[in-house]
């Protein structure tokens, strides 16, 4: 299947310049959305894991129906405030300020293997701050892995120590 073709691209959004990856219009079909989960699924079975971790927001898109499908947990990493038991932040480094993350602090226990999963991998900087909150909690990630990859924005490069799987490349 051409899921490509599936994603809907909006130019100069948020800003001007930037080609904006618009999943919405894949998630609206069951056939694409069925699609992309069952690929991303198989693509990391040969891995061996306990949990998904996904980042807020489209991490949960992603992770959820990927962590059903594996029988596997899902853990969330979100914004700061939003989580209600007592947390881990990240704060991390952006072009113009610095956003925080947030995980549980009983998410992960020591020694479990984890995969992240996102909707997007561009700059690396969210999936590199959740990594470093599941290695603070004592977790191993074992893979991390993206509907899509903005392969010219070299988020790859940030994330070499890990195996990163992707489904389509712009």
């Amino acid at each position: 299947m051409n899921l490509k073709g599936k994603i809907r691209e909006i130019p100069d959004f948020p800003e001007k310049g930037i080609s904006f990856k618009d999943i919405t219009t894949l998630l609206k079909d069951g056939d694409a959305f069925r699609y992309a989960i069952d690929k991303m699924a198989s693509d990391i079975r040969d891995k061996e894991f306990d949990i998904i971790v996904g980042p807020e927001s489209r991490g949960f898109i992603i992770g959820a129906p990927l962590a059903y499908a594996m029988q596997k947990g899902f853990i969330p990493v979100r914004k700061p405030g939003k989580l209600p038991g007592e947390t881990l932040r990240y704060q991390y480094q952006l072009e113009y300020g610095t956003d925080q993350l947030e995980i549980h602090k009983d998410a992960i226990k020591k020694g479990q293997k984890v995969i992240v999963a996102d909707d997007l991998l561009a700059t690396g900087g969210t999936i590199h701050s959740t990594i470093q909150l599941v290695e603070q909690l004592g977790g191993e990630v074992v893979g991390c892995v993206f509907l899509i990859e903005l392969t010219y924005l070299n988020g790859r490069e940030r994330l070499k120590d890990y195996d990163i799987r992707t489904l389509i490349q712009y």
